[in-house]
């Protein structure tokens, strides 16, 4: 009986989730979308350096998105390695955060933008501190860790029901697919096919 019910429980949760990343979809902004993939873009062919930065599984989905920006052959790196080059004036920063408050992050921004970086920020509130660092804002809505005062209204529009999706588990999922919608434009744009990504895919692996 126990099983069952545990199992109830996490079809439901799932359901909940693309729910409400179905939801998301038309909340984020095109306008936002496509500033993000235009630097993007002129970053790949001045053959500028990405730093992708984000704390814990918001730093889980910067890798899986950065992953893939080496497929496409970006010039990508990862804050918290120990291969991360030297930032330099022109490069991009893509700054991942619900809060828009992890201290990390803020003050790593803050160091990109003093030597002459883009930053594009990923974060639920854009009047945020790292909102108010970045060249860019994606609004990317889902609960984040700070949830019951300040995310009244994304629960009230999208639906959510807290118990069901804990601390940050709305925005970091949605934010997963958005940056994976990222990729499929930025193949589009740059005449990047599945045979190039794969091309570039590790053949030594852990």
């Amino acid at each position: 009986m126990v099983s069952a019910l545990v199992e109830g429980f996490a079809k439901e949760a799932m359901a909940e989730i693309a729910n409400f990343i179905f939801k998301a979809i038309n909340v984020i902004s095109e306008e936002e979308k496509n500033k993000m993939t235009e630097e993007l873009v002129d970053a790949y062919r001045r053959g500028a350096r990405i730093l992708v930065m984000g704390a814990g599984r918001s730093g889980l989905v910067g890798k899986a998105f950065a992953m893939r920006l080496l497929h496409i052959g970006f010039q990508v790196y990862v804050l918290g390695e120990t291969i991360v080059p030297r930032i330099r004036e022109g490069d991009l920063v893509v700054a991942i955060s619900g809060s828009g408050r992890t201290r990390l992050i803020v003050t790593a921004a803050e160091a990109a933008k003093m030597v002459g970086a883009k930053v594009i920020a990923i974060t639920t509130y854009p009047d945020s501190p790292l909102g108010k660092i970045a060249d860019i804002i994606v609004r990317v809505p889902g609960r984040t860790k700070i949830a019951k005062e300040e995310d009244y209204f994304t629960r009230q529009i999208l639906g959510i029901h807290e118990p069901l999706a804990p601390l940050g588990t709305l925005f970091e999922d949605t934010t997963m697919v958005f940056l994976d919608g990222i990729v499929v434009e930025l193949m589009k744009k740059l005449g990047k096919t599945e045979e190039d990504l794969k091309n570039e895919h590790a053949n030594i692996e852990l």
